[in-house]
This record gives structure tokens, sequence and C-alpha cells, in this order.
């Protein structure tokens, strides 16, 4: 008999909420869910996909341990046993910082990974981490931590409400929005336009959501921060600049108006292919517009630029009076967020804390670069043990990081490695031990990052649809093991993590005078905590401690589990409101305009402003029916338009002599790769773009259907050389590419080959 269960979709930032359809213990439909408070019944082909992908007979249903050399079938005792053996060794001889932790971007759409891997890291003591952050948004990290003196405060567009909204290097149409959760991204535009509303798109592909717009530039590749700079340029020279309500918050406008004095539209228009006369319109719109927001996305982060580029985003939204206002960017207050402490100045955000080994990169937000992990693998110096043991948690960077070849022969070489992955890919297949988690149906699901990041304050709870399958363990039980066997405790209860971690936050909170529960006695709080497991009673501690909780009773309307239970399409919180100064934790306690790393890296901006693309370069794509790596397995969701093939620019075609279909060398300074041409006018003259996370055909993967088709992997056209200074984020676009007509044989895989054709 058939019965409807709700769930949050993880697969992509939009978090819609789904009604499924589940027979017995199977998922056979899924639908959105028209009562949820913040996604209203939207669904895109991942969520209505959700059944397949649940059901993916490649998923692993046992964990898998490597007994001479194979990896096969294990208990679970006799997975976390081999764990502990293979881990602790290598710390009590090397030191921490000989275990790597790569964290992937998967990580941030579960409870489980939201909860436990900081407490991995914590118990381990390692500066060795890794993750997806610094392939895609660590720049915007960076200059909110140097402006607003916190990583994590990053403003959102007021989507619902602005009158003006500039786009640069984002595509939400495909992506569904990111690092700006908004269900329906698509219809919130077209409402917005409907209003009377302006969309200015800014990026070198007429994208869907280009096309949408009713200005699109497009802009050279790699030179958006340019581009931003002579907007800025434009605001001082032509007397723009109102700060409004902001004028009490902020420091340093001044400096930034000298610091952009070079960066005039003539100066920056043959960098960017952007005549003067459109910067200098796209200014003033924006300075005259009633309420406006500019949003930035990863086309502007992974670039030379990235961290100058997402900080001048912010720089317009305050010059012009934008930000922290209705229909501007503002702070959104997540329920889970920690319970507003008093406006004033805080410890502010350093970089460069401690550095990598072999190239001495700064650190960033405790991450070094992910590009830098193949070199502390295979690479020996005299400070420190290169590291030696990995633990991989839902990533795949042997596809999502430069050097995809590298890093593979690295992972092969490694003392230990354990993976906790539903699959065996292109990384986890490296793994001594590999600790699959259930498939999304049988997992409860809160999302801790992305509520952080949405565009109407809300809060919603799904537990699992389908029970456990027998054999199988929950997500946070592995990851609660995996603490206790990587930090010298295994063989204790899982629920001591949970246990751990709840004394230490109440028995802070009561100490802290603007809590809550100052002054209370944290044992007594943690009986009253409910919940089906450890994660639900931390969970419930967390809404009950937030700006909206009830405080362990002091509030009695706030929030808590019980309460969220009562509500399963969740509660509305209401439209973001303007909050400064309290989110700020600079020293000053102002929002710091023009910090000294910024100041310092701008010379380097100058120096581009001389620099001209000589020959093609190379841009990344994504598809509304993929999620980076995770989505090729499913049918469903390959095929049609979601296909890796090389847009070029039909100009370009005609004096390459390529054709549709046709097979092409490109080579980059990592490698070469061969894919089919698709020739088309969606990207501009000299640009081509070849889209991420494919690549799967190597050895010893177990995802058949993705090795039907298996594309190519474009980030092995990058060497891992380039980074963006201040973040350490990869410069995945704008990099420079060549091209080698091939003919119409198919491909060998990643090697770039052709083989003869087919019959």
């Amino acid at each position: 008999m058939s019965r409807t269960a709700l769930r949050i979709c993880p697969l992509c930032e939009a978090t819609c909420g789904l009604t499924l359809t589940v027979d017995g213990t199977r998922v056979t439909g899924a639908r959105g869910d028209r009562d949820d408070v913040f996604s209203k019944g939207f669904i895109c082909p991942k969520g209505a996909s959700f059944g397949a992908a649940d059901a993916d007979p490649d998923r692993l249903r046992a964990p898998l341990v490597r007994r001479d050399g194979e990896l096969r079938e294990a208990t679970w005792e006799e997975a976390f046993d081999a764990v502990a053996a293979g881990l602790r060794p290598i710390v009590e001889r090397y030191g921490p910082h000989a275990v790597g932790v790569v964290l992937g971007n998967p990580n941030v759409h579960t409870v489980a990974g939201g909860l436990y891997p900081p407490v991995l890291l914590a118990g381990l003591g390692t500066r060795s981490l890794f993750t997806a952050s610094t392939l895609d948004q660590m720049p915007k990290h960076v200059s909110s931590g140097l402006l607003y003196g916190d990583a994590g405060a990053i403003p959102v567009p007021d989507l619902d409400r602005t009158d003006h909204l500039l786009l640069i290097g984002a595509n939400p149409l495909e992506s569904n929005g990111s690092l700006c959760t908004a269900p329906d991204f698509p219809g919130r535009l077209k409402a917005l336009k409907a209003r009377g509303g302006t969309l200015t798109v800014i990026d070198p592909r007429r994208t869907r959501t280009a096309r949408l717009a009713d200005r699109h530039v497009a802009v050279q590749p790699g030179t958006d921060a340019l581009l931003l700079a002579a907007m800025t340029y434009v605001l001082f020279e032509e007397g723009l600049v109102d700060l409004g309500h902001l004028a009490p918050h902020v420091q340093g406008v001044e400096d930034v108006a000298a610091a952009v004095r070079d960066f005039t539209p003539e100066a920056v228009s043959a960098a960017c292919d952007v005549d003067a006369d459109t910067v200098r319109a796209l200014a003033r719109e924006l300075a005259a517009a009633p309420t406006a927001a500019v949003y930035g996305r990863i086309g502007s982060c992974t670039v030379p630029h990235g961290t100058l580029a997402s900080w001048l985003v912010d720089v317009l939204n305050i010059l012009t009076g934008n930000l922290d206002r209705p229909g501007g960017a503002l702070f959104p207050l997540s329920a889970t967020d920690k319970t507003p402490r008093p406006a004033g100045p805080g410890r502010g955000f350093a970089l460069g804390r401690w550095h990598s080994r072999v190239r001495r990169h700064p650190e960033a937000k405790g991450e070094l670069p992910i590009s830098a992990l193949a070199e502390e693998i295979d690479t020996a110096t005299e400070e420190g043990s290169p590291v030696r043991a990995v633990i991989a948690i839902a990533a795949n960077p042997v596809l999502s990081s430069p050097d995809g070849d590298r890093l593979d022969k690295a992972l092969g070489s490694l003392d230990f490695m354990v993976a906790v992955d539903p699959y065996l890919n292109e990384t986890s297949r490296h793994a001594h031990v590999v600790l699959p988690p259930p498939p999304p149906s049988q997992a409860p699901h809160f999302d801790f990052a992305f509520n952080a990041l949405a565009v109407r304050n809300q809060v919603r709870y799904t537990r699992a649809a389908v029970p456990l399958e027998p054999g199988r363990m929950a997500e946070t039980e592995i990851l609660a093991r995996l603490v206790l066997a990587a930090t010298g405790m295994h063989g204790a209860e899982p629920a001591a993590v949970d246990a751990l971690v709840i004394d230490q936050t109440l028995g802070k909170a009561v100490t802290e005078a603007h809590s809550p529960v100052h002054g209370h006695d944290p044992r007594e709080l943690a009986t009253r905590l409910t919940g089906d497991s450890g994660a639900e009673r931390r969970l419930d501690m967390m809404l009950r401690l937030g700006p909206y909780g009830d405080g362990f009773g002091a509030r009695p309307d706030g929030l808590s589990l019980r309460k969220l239970l009562a509500h399963p399409h969740g509660i509305d919180l209401g439209p973001l409101q303007p909050r400064l100064p309290q989110p700020l934790k600079t020293v000053s306690g102002k929002v710091e305009l023009l910090p000294a790393p910024i100041a310092g890296d701008l010379p380097r901006l100058r120096q581009a402003l001389g620099e001209r693309a000589a020959g093609l370069v190379l841009v990344g794509r994504r598809h509304l029916r993929s999620n980076n790596s995770w989505l090729h397995n499913v049918p469903a969701l390959t095929g049609g338009s979601n296909r890796c093939t090389l847009h070029v620019h039909p100009e370009d075609a005609e004096r390459l002599g390529l054709v549709d279909g046709a097979f092409v060398r490109v080579k980059g300074a990592g490698g070469a790769v061969t894919a089919p041409v698709e020739v088309t006018d969606t990207v501009r003259r000299g640009v081509v773009s070849l889209p991420h996370g494919w690549g799967h055909d190597r050895p010893g993967t177990r995802m058949s259907h993705a090795a039907l088709d298996p594309g190519v992997n474009v980030n092995q056209l990058l060497d891992g050389s380039l980074l963006d200074p201040l973040s350490g984020n990869a410069v995945l676009n704008g990099v420079p590419v060549e091209l080698l007509p091939l003919g119409t044989p198919r491909p060998a895989g990643h090697s770039g080959e052709p083989l003869a054709p087919q019959n």
C-alpha cells in the first residue's frame, strides 16, 4: 500500500520541500510539497528524480575493507576496527597533521555532515583540512571575513523585494542558486520583472539566466574584478555614493575612493571587452534604482582575482546604501545560529595563521587549498611530515580538483585512507576502508548551512521517510564512530560524541551573559532535551539556544524540536530584516571597507589592466540536472542537454575548421582531454566552455551508468598552480587552452587519444 512522506530535497542548495510516494520501503515518486512554507510546491528535475537517485543499484550497501589489495565487503565492526588500526599509528608516529581531512560539497546537504566533521577536526587536531570551498566560494568567505569580521556573514540579495538585481558570474536558472538559498529562483526573477524591476546579467555566456535579463554584458572571462572596480570608480566620480543608514557603521570610504582611482571605465574597457559607456551605465542604473542588489557567484569566484571581485560586490552594495536594507542585500538569521551577542567590537578575521608545507599557501578559514592536496601527499620537505593518511567524507577531488591524474597517483600512495561515500568512485576507489551512508530517504534532513543563506528566514526539519534497512548504519552513527576511531576512543558508545558536544555547548552557554540560560545548571538543561537520537538532541539544543528559541523555557513561544516536529511543512520566520551592527565582529566594530589584505592585492589587479587574452580561454558550466559529479549515475538525469560537450562560438569554429559532433583535443597547462564540439553562439568569441564533474572512466569504480558516457575531466586541463592568493581558491575559469581538431572518431576517455571509428 502506498503512503506519502515529506522530505526536504538534498540535491542542491534550493532545499525544496518534497512529497514522496512510498511503496513499502521504496520511493516511487516525488512531487513538490505545495504546503512547504519556503518552496511552496516548486520542484526541479533533480527533485523529481529523488526516487531514482535514492534507489541507485550501484550504491554500496555494506562497508568495504581492503584485504590483499582488494576491497571486500565486511561487517561494520571489522570496518571500524580497520579504521582505528590504520589511523592511530600514523597519528602517534607522525603527528595529527599527517592526517588530511577532505570534505566534499555533499557534507553541507546532510544532518551528519553538518554536525560531526567539526568534532572530528577538533578531536584530531590536524591543520591538514581541504574542502570543496577552495574550488568554489572561499573568496566570498574571505571577503566577508575581512569586511565584517566573520567569514560566515554573507549577505544575500533580497530577491522578493528588490527593484534592480545585478548578477555577475551566476546562472541560477541552472544552478538553482548558490550562497543564496531560494526555491524557484526562476519564478522569483520573473516576478522581479513583472513588478517592473530590472535584471542585469554579466557573464561571458548567454545562459538561460542571461536570456531572461534586461541587459546582458558578455564580459571577458576573469576580468570581473576590473569591471566592478570601474563601476566603483564611477560612483565616486559622478557623486553617486550614498551610504544612507550605513554611514555610522562603515569606515574606509575615502580609502576605497583612492584605491580605485586607476580603474576608470576607459582603463578597463579593453581588458574586459566592455565599452566604457556600458560600464558607466551599469553603475548609474545601480545607483538610481530605488533598491538594488549585486550578487556574484562561482564565475566571479573561480578566477585570478576572486576575493577582490567578491569584495567589490559588497562594496557596490555598501556605497549605494543597499547593504542591510529591504530590497538590497541582507544578512539572514538562521534558527540554529548562535544566540545573538550584543553589538560591539570582535576579534576580527585573520588569514595565514599557518601555511601549507610545500608551497607555503596561507590557510583561509582554517583550510588549505585543495589544489595543494597532491603535493602535500607526494612531496617531501624538511618541514613536517607529508600527509600519510586521508579521511575523505563525501568528496571526489580526483574529479573536482585541478590535475586529477596527479592526485589519483598520490592517493594511491597513501599509508591509509578511509572514505565515507555511497559509491566506489574515482576517489573512494583508493580507500582502505569505505563506509557507505544510507540513501537519503533513510536519513533525516535539516539545512544547517543553507538556512544561513536563505532569502527568507524559515525553519524546516524532516525525519527519515523510510526506516533504515537491515545492515545499514545511520550516517550520524557512522561519523560518530569515525570520530571515536580516529581520536583514540575506538569502542566507546557513539552517543558519547553527542553527549560531549552537548556538555561543552551548554557549559559555555550558561557562562555567557547574553544567553537565555545564563546561570543555569548545564546538566539539568541536558536532561530537558528531546529527540530520538543524539543528533536530534543536538538540533533541539541549537534551536532552543538560537535567536528564535524558547531558551529552555525563558521564551515559551520560542522554537524547539518538539514545536518544529508539530509543523511538518516548516515554520515561516518572516522576511529578512536589517541587522547591523549586530553581525559585525571586526576589531573596530564597523564594516572595514578597505582591509589591509585587500589593499595589498590591488596592485596585482592594476597589472591586469594591461593584460589581454591572446587566444582561447576556457570557462566551465553546469546543468540543471547535475550537481558537480554527484548525479551522473542516475539515468533520468543524464542525456539530452546534460552532456559533456565543448561549446565553441561559430566564428571560432569556422576559423579552426570545427563542426558539430567533431572531436577536438583541448590542451591546457595540466594536460589534455578530447571532447565533442557543440557549435553555439551562447558563448562569446574567444571563449570555449566545458562542464565540470565528468570523467567517469577510471578503472576500479562501480558507477555503471556513468561509465557508459563518462565524459572528460575538465580539471585535468589545470595544473593546480593558478590560485587566488588571498583565498587559495583554484582558478577554474578564464584559463588559456589550445584546440586541435581530430575529426569524428570517438575518444578514449580522459587520456584524450581517439580510438578508431566505431561501427
